[in-house]
């Protein structure tokens, strides 16, 4: 597939963006760490260390600014990101792994946003993740095994909010950060790889037109 301009703009653009993706996830993770050392991961105690961490901890509303906007600007990145890989006509199998991390890190960002709607116990969380157990209790065959992994069992108590706290801070968070480091190293590795075919296709052509 013979390379335009255009396309190299994009792939450009492809990897500027997932340097961004790794930046946020890092500012996410890092703000994310700070402020586990006042939260509570407990149904009463939640809401009100939030309320101290944004009043009473030095800098700690603006972490969890940070934190907050880092995670929702995670996602719309890594959405655009897949779209400018698709414009750039980035289909080649060498392209495989660029896609899957994408994708994944994608999933994964998406994983942090939804995990972290009940940690901050409040009305809205509450109702919006308990809307959404009715909606994974009714897959079929796993749902209610579901279900209960996320709720511990029983009705959304304490035990819930330490197991979201466990999936967000534990296991989506380690998946989201490799995920951006495969997907910026695929994205560099294929553009010297690009960068290389066009050079030598250059001196293919010298060289033919010289003779």
């Amino acid at each position: 597939m013979q390379s335009t301009k255009f396309d190299r703009i994009l792939r450009r653009l492809a990897t500027t963006l997932s340097v961004v993706i790794l930046t946020l996830c890092l500012i996410y993770i890092t703000t994310g760490v700070l402020l586990s050392f006042y939260y509570q991961p407990i149904a009463g105690g939640a809401y009100e260390s939030l309320r101290r961490i944004n009043t009473e901890v030095p800098y700690g509303w603006l972490f969890y600014r940070a934190h907050d906007i880092a995670g929702n600007a995670l996602i719309a990145i890594a959405l655009i990101q897949i779209v400018v890989m698709f414009l750039g006509r980035q289909y080649r199998k060498s392209w495989l792994i660029a896609w899957v991390s994408g994708i994944l890190f994608t999933l994964s960002a998406i994983g942090l946003d939804w995990t972290a709607m009940i940690l901050t116990w409040d009305q809205e969380g509450y109702w919006r993740f308990n809307i959404e157990l009715g909606t994974i209790e009714a897959i079929p065959l796993i749902g209610g095994q579901l279900r209960d992994i996320l709720t511990g069992g029983g009705a959304i108590s304490s035990v819930t909010v330490q197991h979201l706290y466990t999936i967000h801070s534990y296991i989506i968070s380690v998946a989201a950060i490799t995920f951006a480091v495969v997907h910026i190293s695929a994205l560099l590795w294929q553009e010297q790889q690009m960068y290389a075919e066009e050079h030598n296709s250059e001196l293919s052509n010298l060289q033919a037109s010289e003779g």
